[in-house]
């Protein structure tokens, strides 16, 4: 009646995210994607970042300026213009007149020296230090600043600028982290990886940037062709477009098409997919595939996209972690209906066409364009379509259809699946709603009221909501609604892609499931279906992903594949097939060691390389991760782990009581970690110090039964039963359905020859698993012995 008490592996993580309540800390970190930093030595380092040749057929921004000056005229102001540019006084917006800041948790003094701009202000030695400014980063409504370290690094100060006039709050120095201070050799520190530019922000805010990263020595030799956005960024590389235009003598043939023109996208030719999918890759929360991107590429070659993972999205799909977009507009039925970016915004300002309603009543008319003919005619500007009295906030499109979020402490971002207020799914799955948005005050059983008040029969459709809602809360059903969700075609492709990185936690059981995301026939699908493969038989994973593993499949469609197989033996394959799985092998590696920058991306790897038997190169992958973020609890976990079954018991025990010593990190992982510790002393035979760690783990992290069960188990092995029982009895306040629990129980006091309760356990397991037929069983077995 034992069961197994080791824990899997985190196979990987796509995004550096960590454990538990941890997540949430973390995911500030991606509200950096305009950072800022600061330098900690007045020498500038060797490796620093900078122009590059001219490569890859991009030419110097101001050739296009000569034929397109009112566009170039109209970027210069725009985003993309201000998205990084020297730290020069025509650029900087920040007070360095001697100025000081302080939040209580971290400050810092800004000031001038001989025309270049400094500050003063905590160091990674843990003192405070002077740093020179070298770049500006973004410009409204915050600036940030970049400074120069070692090593071809460049790092975000994490007191940025506040750009919004000062009746609005602005003009002021503010921490991204009010109140919060992170130690010197903390990740999230200003000089830490997670601040990091070359890394976390730096491929979307220059033109055709490489970080050219060395993963032996962790150093960088970035560079760039331009230092931001620039017209290259959107539409390609431009040299062949050059010499076009300097070989047409005058003449002008506006038939052309743009690649005889040479030009590599042609926008106006695009449908709206297309359009959203160039824009996507800066505009997105996503794992970059390669190292460097050039516009005319499709997005699935160069990145794989995040889906609607709890720690970034409600269940319904509103946003929630900072997600840049393309994933909340994806959902949307207007993407579906082929709307693009262009229908709403300038691309060379990066403004809004219009302002105010006008913008969406372009299309949302009595005379709909014909690009549409989805699109209901009718006249929207109501007070019988909104409800709001005119004039009113809630009379604008904006408040009930792209709720509003606050990013980076002053930056307020839309929601872009533009969806119809759901406060039936507050109450059904948590998720906010454009009503009680604005009525803080009301419940969301008032909203329901007045808007079934409002319609003669109120429509609610089925939505995906429910199936991530009923996984986010490890409903019984859960199962059967992710398997649903992802044969149904009607979803929106983010929605089962999401359910297919759901469904990897159900074993073998989501085989059938996960098959039918693999004949998907969209890509994303596919690729998560093949991510969450890797956990079926070998058999299966090699008969059903050959299609992904296809010439014609994106790049995230085939990586994923072959993560997937990781661990089979090429010999598996079909002859015909080795020499391309090889290739795709080789190649994955490749760029996993180029983009081995972050500790997410080293976990991916290391864990990738342990499933291939390279144990010793997945170790020290692990160990790197590590020494990028000691609260890393994935790379730990792994690594300790890996570490017992090699039979490296000392450092197992090393790495995971250095996590549970970390006072810093959160409860819930140090729990975990002191469970896994636990563990790895019984193996070793120290059964004392084991106990000291369950009890440990039970306190931090009570949630977990599996604490409880391998803690009674241990005691009942010791001969300690009363204390097993009672450790075993407070499990069962807590988790009173588990099986583990009760199956321990029913050991326990059979072993004690009490037979009577012995059946009460034994019933109380049978209904907890009601398909288990070893307690049907035990159940009738115990009846006719007591009978």
């Amino acid at each position: 009646m034992t069961r197994s008490c080791r824990l899997s592996r985190v196979l990987h993580t796509r995004f550096p995210l960590r454990f538990c309540s941890s997540i949430q800390r973390l995911s500030l970190l991606f509200i950096l994607l305009v950072v800022s930093s600061l330098m900690p030595s007045l020498a500038w380092p060797e490796k620093a970042p900078g122009q590059a040749a001219a490569e890859h057929g991009y030419e110097p921004a101001s050739t296009c300026e000569g034929c397109h000056q009112q566009t170039a005229k109209a970027w210069s102001d725009s985003d993309h213009a201000w998205a990084m540019r020297p730290a020069a006084e025509e650029w900087i917006l920040g007070a360095f007149e001697d100025t000081d800041f302080s939040d209580g948790a971290v400050s810092a003094r800004f000031f001038r020296r001989d025309g270049e701009y400094f500050v003063e202000t905590e160091g990674d030695a843990g003192a405070p230090e002077e740093f020179r400014i070298a770049y500006t980063f973004g410009y409204f409504p915050l600036q940030q600043y970049l400074v120069q370290f070692p090593g071809g690094r460049l790092q975000a100060l994490t007191i940025a600028w506040d750009t919004r006039k000062r009746e609005e709050g602005g003009q002021r120095w503010f921490s991204l982290y009010p109140g919060e201070r992170f130690a010197p050799d903390d990740a999230l520190h200003w000089t830490g990886r997670y601040q990091n530019w070359n890394a976390m922000c730096a491929d979307c805010h220059s033109t055709n940037l490489r970080m050219n990263y060395d993963s032996q020595t962790d150093t960088f030799a970035t560079t760039w062709q331009e230092q931001n956005v620039g017209c290259q960024g959107c539409h390609g590389p431009g040299r062949e477009h050059v010499e076009w235009a300097g070989n047409r003598q005058g003449h002008t043939n506006n038939k052309l098409s743009a690649g005889e023109m040479g030009l590599k996208l042609d926008f106006s030719a695009m449908n709206g997919e297309q359009v959203v999918e160039a824009c996507a890759y800066c505009h997105s929360r996503r794992q970059a595939l390669k190292d460097g991107h050039h516009a005319q590429e499709p997005y699935l070659d160069k990145a794989l996209p995040a889906t609607l993972r709890p720690d970034l999205y409600y269940p319904d799909g509103q946003i929630q972690g900072e997600v840049y977009v393309y994933g909340s507009f994806t959902q949307s039925k207007m993407a579906a209906a082929g709307v693009d970016c262009l229908d709403c915004h300038d691309p060379h300002t990066t403004e809004l066409l219009v302002e105010g309603n006008g913008l969406c009543l372009q299309c949302h008319n009595a005379s709909p364009p014909d690009r549409f003919p989805s699109l209901k005619a009718g006249n929207y500007s109501t007070e019988a379509h909104h409800h709001h009295p005119l004039d009113s906030k809630g009379a604008m499109c904006v408040s009930c259809h792209m709720a509003e979020k606050t990013y980076m402490v002053v930056d307020p971002r839309r929601d872009h699946s533009f969806r119809i207020p759901r406060p039936d799914l507050t109450l059904s799955t948590g998720s906010p709603n454009a009503c009680n948005d604005c009525h803080d005050e009301k419940t969301a059983e008032w909203a329901v009221n007045v808007i079934d008040g409002w319609f003669e029969s109120p429509q609610r459709p089925q939505h995906f909501a429910q199936a991530l809602s009923a996984f986010g809360q490890a409903e019984d059903d859960a199962f059967i609604r992710l398997a649903a969700l992802i044969r149904n075609p009607g979803a929106p492709p983010i929605a089962r892609a999401t359910a297919a990185e759901h469904l990897a936690g159900f074993g073998t059981q989501a085989g059938s499931a996960l098959r039918s995301g693999l004949l998907a026939t969209d890509p994303l699908v596919q690729a998560y279906a093949a991510n969450s493969a890797a956990m079926l038989p070998a058999g299966d994973r090699v008969d059903w992903l050959q299609r992904q593993l296809a010439p014609d499949q994106p790049k995230a469609v085939q990586d994923q594949a072959i993560r997937a197989l990781a661990g089979v033996d090429i010999l598996e394959f079909p002859e015909e097939s080795r020499a391309r799985i090889e290739s795709l092998k080789s190649d994955y590696e490749r760029r996993a060691q180029e983009m081995a920058t972050l500790p997410g991306t080293r976990l991916n790897f290391a864990a990738y390389l342990d499933r291939e038997g390279r144990h010793s190169e997945a170790i020290e992958h692990y160990q790197r991760a590590l020494r990028m973020d000691g609260a890393f609890t994935p790379a730990r976990v792994n690594l300790a782990i890996l570490a017992s079954e090699q039979g490296r018991t000392d450092l197992a025990t090393k790495v995971l009581v250095e996590g549970v010593d970390r006072k810093e990190s959160p409860a819930a992982d140090r729990g975990h970690m002191a469970y896994l510790l636990a563990l790895v002393y019984v193996e070793r035979g120290d059964l004392p110090e084991s106990l000291f760690r369950f009890e440990q783990a039970g306190l931090l992290s009570p949630e977990n039964p599996r604490v409880a069960y391998n803690h009674g188990l241990v005691l009942v092995r010791m001969g300690s039963l009363e204390t097993a029982e009672e450790v075993l009895l407070k499990g069962l306040e807590r988790h009173p359905t588990d099986p583990g629990l009760l199956n321990a129980m029913v050991f326990l006091t059979m072993q004690q020859g009490r037979l009577s309760e012995t059946l009460i356990w034994a019933r109380r397991l049978k209904a907890s698993s009601p398909e288990d037929p070893q307690a049907e069983r035990l159940v009738r077995d115990l009846e006719t012995r007591l009978n």
